[in-house]
């Protein structure tokens, strides 16, 4: 019996892949550029930055090929523009990371010891954690076409959709933490230091808020109920 991969030769799927991919290699700088900013090493973070607004930039490239030449009508169980809503999710998170460097190269903050380094560290983590199971799901549309959308492998992304939402949960509950960290110390920052760590919170956040409507929104795409 023929799956519904054999009746066409490019999926859509693929390409959302390959986008991802370039989508990763953005996101991957970030965790380098807090630790330069750990070592107060804002050479090294300003040549990460650098190279992030590149990578994004290639990741827009390919967005936009992809939209120039994904077909209008498509052999297939979903519908076009919900492909291309998943692709400007992952694109956006790609623009989340571009926007973490650029807010560090505003100042040169010094990262606060003690607690907040340590619930920062984690809630980066998180965020990258809920990142990093969203782009598993990506990777598994291809077998999740081979068995008709069902089975094992519908079962699998399910539970990593569950997963980002937990994760991103988590990362909720870790930055209203650090939200509480920062206003007991915020008596010794500047007003500016302190709306920049606000901000950076925000960003960092994004990323695990967008990959949970990424997650959620291709299980709905692919009708895995």
């Amino acid at each position: 019996m023929r799956t519904i991969l054999s009746l066409f030769s490019r999926s859509p799927f693929t390409f959302l892949q390959t986008h991802m991919n370039k989508v990763n290699d953005c996101v991957k700088e970030v965790p380098k550029m807090f630790e330069a900013l750990v070592d107060g090493d804002f050479a090294t973070i300003d040549v990460l930055v650098k190279k992030t607004s590149k990578l994004e930039h290639l990741a827009d490239i390919a967005k936009q090929d992809i939209r120039n030449h994904l077909p209008k009508r498509m052999f297939l169980p979903v519908d076009r523009g919900a492909v291309l809503e998943v692709l400007t999710m992952q694109d956006s998170i790609a623009d989340k990371a571009e926007n973490i460097g650029v807010l560090l190269t505003y100042r040169q903050l010094t990262m606060p010891s003690g607690d907040f380094l340590e619930t920062f560290q984690k809630f980066l983590d998180k965020n990258i954690d809920s990142f990093d199971t969203a782009r598993l799901i990506v990777e598994e549309i291809d077998t999740l076409l081979q068995s008709s959308f069902g089975g094992v492998e519908a079962e699998k992304v399910k539970r990593l959709v569950d997963e980002v939402a937990l994760k991103e949960h988590e990362a909720d509950v870790l930055q209203r933490t650090l939200l509480q960290l920062i206003f007991d110390i915020g008596d010794d920052m500047t007003p500016p230091i302190f709306s920049l760590w606000q901000h950076l919170f925000g960003e960092i956040s994004g990323i695990s808020n967008i990959s949970e409507k990424l997650a959620y929104k291709v299980r709905t795409m692919l009708d895995i109920s």
